[in-house]
């Protein structure tokens, strides 16, 4: 894969001044800071407060204006929400330098593999102008002060995260020049920092391990502390590699069955024949109890649990219990009776006027499994007076609140820690695995290592749910006067907090109250059309089928961007234009047509292919940043078609680390590549068939392009949001690609999706 970073050149490393800020323009108030020193030597900067007798900083951007939500509807997307609800809480972050000058900041967010470690490492050394190599990122634990702020979801995780980190990190620089200045009774705008040290105008150096224990203290008098402006960077923007890429590839990276936690036993739990089916009786518990190695059964609402000595006992236990199960909630469904549902659920606009022509479309989309690499796992330690939980979690504070609940235990009896985790795409915004192991820990008495086999992560874990779409283009004269998309999906399980989440904001939710009002702000925050289409709606109904759902890489725009864009081809061939061409001519601004402009001269778009090949392209914008795509197919066998190229670019404003884009961008490319053409959950009778990784066909080193560039647009403004930015787009590319590869359209999703194999015993 060839990357490329489309910046200007950072200037060159060197020393800086820390000067005094200038005064404050009229309109904005000065900020300052108050720093929770702790016992020296080590310096710890703790929190961030506004101005006296002013709403806290933390609700602050980098100029130090407080964010409003944005007036036109348009301009208002999720993050910007998400934004808004952290801000009371956003600068209560620790950030700690020890007296051998190791920098430690504790990050309210989890790492799922997005590279968030590293681009967070790459801010804070930015600012404490320290090498890399010297700052520690340590996942928090659940914090409940930090009500909405510790929510790892909808790209949002640098765009929230950007100004509090730099500022936090500023004001423990300005207390180390601080206390080198009071040392060698010099004043601090006289001073440098470079490489970790403090420098004075002679040569002198102070390492920033020498300062802390002076620096802590309360009477030292500092200058107010400003970040960096961007236009000194010269970590940021820097293509870096992960932080965390050698115990990556090594094994030594701890996750959550790794921890060494004493006396947690192995554990594993027998789970219904269909989704959300409930345990009536089990017929041979005192027979199973019996095997070798068994310690304990314990009976949950989600099925019956085993722990034992080993995981192979626990295995073979729970594969011996003799369960007599209650319904499931989903028992008479299979495939075609949950399209047959979503169909019925939405109709075609009225008929366009007299004088307008239009394009009708519709799409099916199948039901997705996240299916992360690490499957589902938790270790929980319950004692009758309090509880300890490890798990990878993006949403840890809804986790300890519903599990104290379910141990009724108060929230602050029960600690727990955020583990790294192997992947997660939106499945670990939920905490089956942490509540499960919390159960039968409390049941059996002891501490437990629950895992889910991958089985069960298949089958009964979370899946991105099916759609329907069905698409009206109305256009006349050479202009499209309308789009009018309607969307049928089973419904979406919002549970893990963002509906609280944009409650307490006040966003409007139409539909009255309950999980479809948040799944129809979910969707109108984050579905818009980038095409001056004239009158434009994009409606969502929900199909109350109660099933195992949650968001899925890009939630809802995956299938209805990606849908649009597959239809825009079609229209462009109706109204007699290329497609590149139609797109920029629809599209509403000159960054759009810059990324669009920028793959379709990469890719040399309209260049000849030979027969059963073509090319496909695709655009999207979302979270404030934006992309193309572009690739190259090769459909001689329409049954087993493979992207042979793929031409990314992207604006996100400003881009942290480069790298850490390109490898979400091409993340993303994967996902649209699987789940168009071969990847996803077919559903017999209340259950999904696949249960493992060589039932559900994801995109394989054979199925993945050889040749891929990606093109970092130039930086421009604060960071958008990229970690879903780059499935739409290409989920289009590729519907394009092989539409014009086979000379037919596809409208059901994943083109080739057969039961090739044969299913495990439910």
């Amino acid at each position: 894969m060839e990357a490329r970073t489309e910046q200007q050149a950072p200037p060159p490393p060197g020393t800086r001044q820390d000067q005094a800020d200038p005064a404050p323009p009229p309109h904005r108030s000065r900020r300052r800071f108050l720093t929770y020193l702790l016992a020296a030597p080590t310096l710890a900067v703790a929190a961030g407060l506004g101005p006296e007798g002013a709403a806290p900083a933390a609700a602050a951007g980098a100029d130090g204006v407080v964010p409003t939500l944005p007036g036109p509807a348009d301009l208002l997307d999720l993050g910007d929400v998400l934004i808004l609800a952290g801000a009371p809480t956003a600068h209560l972050l620790v950030l700690t330098v020890g007296e051998d000058g190791t920098v430690t900041f504790r990050l309210p967010r989890e790492e799922v593999g997005q590279g968030l470690t590293t681009a967070v490492a790459m801010l804070v050394a930015e600012e404490l102008d320290v090498p890399l190599a010297r700052v520690r990122v340590q996942l928090d634990d659940a914090r409940p002060e930090l009500l909405f702020n510790q929510f790892t979801a909808s790209s949002n995780s640098i765009r929230s995260l950007y100004d509090p980190v730099r500022h936090t990190a500023a004001a423990a620089r300005a207390r180390l020049v601080a206390a080198a200045a009071d040392r060698w009774g010099l004043k601090p705008g006289k001073l440098t920092t470079r490489d970790g040290a403090v420098v004075a105008p002679d040569g002198r150096t102070a390492p920033y391990g020498t300062l802390t224990a002076a620096a802590a203290s309360r009477h030292l008098v500092t200058l107010t502390a400003r970040p960096k402006p961007e236009s000194a960077h010269t970590l940021v923007g820097t293509p870096t590699p992960r932080v965390d890429a050698r115990a990556m590839v090594t094994g030594r990276q701890s996750y959550t069955l790794d921890l060494d936690v004493p006396g947690a036993k192995p554990c594993m739990v027998r789970r219904p024949p269909t989704v959300y089916g409930t345990v009536r009786a089990v017929n041979n518990e005192a027979a199973v109890r019996a095997m070798p190695g068994v310690l304990a059964t314990v009976v949950i609402p989600t099925g019956v649990a085993v722990v034992a000595e080993t995981f192979g006992q626990a295995l073979d236990a729970k594969n011996a219990l003799d369960v007599t199960w209650g319904p499931g909630t989903i028992d008479g469904y299979s495939d075609d009776g949950i399209r047959a549902r979503l169909r019925s659920a939405v109709s075609f606009p009225p008929l366009p006027p007299p004088l307008t022509r239009h394009l009708d479309a519709e799409f099916d989309f199948a039901p997705v499994s996240h299916a992360p690499l690490e499957t589902n796992a938790a270790v929980a330690d319950v004692r009758a007076d309090r509880a300890t939980v490890w798990s990878g979690l993006k949403a840890p504070i809804v986790a300890q609140q519903t599990i104290a609940k379910e141990l009724g235990l108060p929230v602050g009896k029960v600690t727990v820690h955020v583990v790294q985790a192997g992947g997660s795409f939106g499945r670990r915004l939920f905490f089956d695995a942490a509540l499960e192991a919390a159960q039968v820990s409390k049941g059996c008495g002891r501490p437990v290592r629950l895992m889910w086999s991958r089985v069960d992560d298949m089958r009964h874990g979370r899946m991105r749910p099916a759609t329907h779409h069905k698409i009206r283009v109305s256009y006349a004269s050479g202009r499209v006067v309308a789009l009018d998309h309607r969307v049928a999906a089973v419904e979406t399980d919002v549970r893990h907090g963002l509906g609280e989440i944009l409650t307490a904001t006040g966003t409007k939710l139409p539909g009255g109250l309950g999980n479809a009002a948040f799944a129809q702000g979910l969707f109108h925050l984050t579905v818009k059309s980038p095409y001056h289409f004239g009158v434009t709606g994009q409606h969502l109904t929900e199909v109350p089928l109660r099933m195992p759902t949650a968001s899925w890489r890009s939630v809802y725009s995956a299938n209805t961007r990606g849908a649009e864009e597959m239809l825009i081809d079609e229209l462009a061939a109706r109204m007699g234009k290329d497609p590149v061409e139609f797109r920029r001519d629809f599209l509403k601004n000159s960054g759009q047509r810059a990324v669009l402009d920028k793959v379709a001269g990469e890719g040399a778009w309209g260049r000849p292919m030979p027969a059963g090949h073509a090319q496909g392209i695709g655009f999207h914008e979302e979270y404030k940043s934006r992309t193309a795509c572009l690739v190259e197919i090769d459909a001689t066998d329409p049954r087993h078609p493979r992207v042979t190229k793929a031409v990314i670019a992207a604006d996100v404003g400003r881009a942290v680390n480069p790298r850490g884009l390109e490898a979400q961008l091409l993340g993303g490319l994967t996902d649209a590549i699987s789940t168009t053409l071969t990847a996803g959950l077919h559903i017999d009778k209340g259950l999904p068939l696949e249960g493992s990784y060589s039932q559900f066909h994801y995109a394989r080193q054979k199925d993945t392009p050889p040749d891929v560039r990606i093109f970092v647009m130039p930086a421009t403004g604060e960071p958008g949001g990229a970690g879903e930015l780059g499935v739409p787009a290409a989920v289009g590319a590729v519907g394009n690609a092989y539409a014009r590869a086979t000379g037919t359209r596809p409208r059901r999703f994943p083109v080739n999706f057969d039961v090739d194999f044969t299913p495990f015993p439910r």
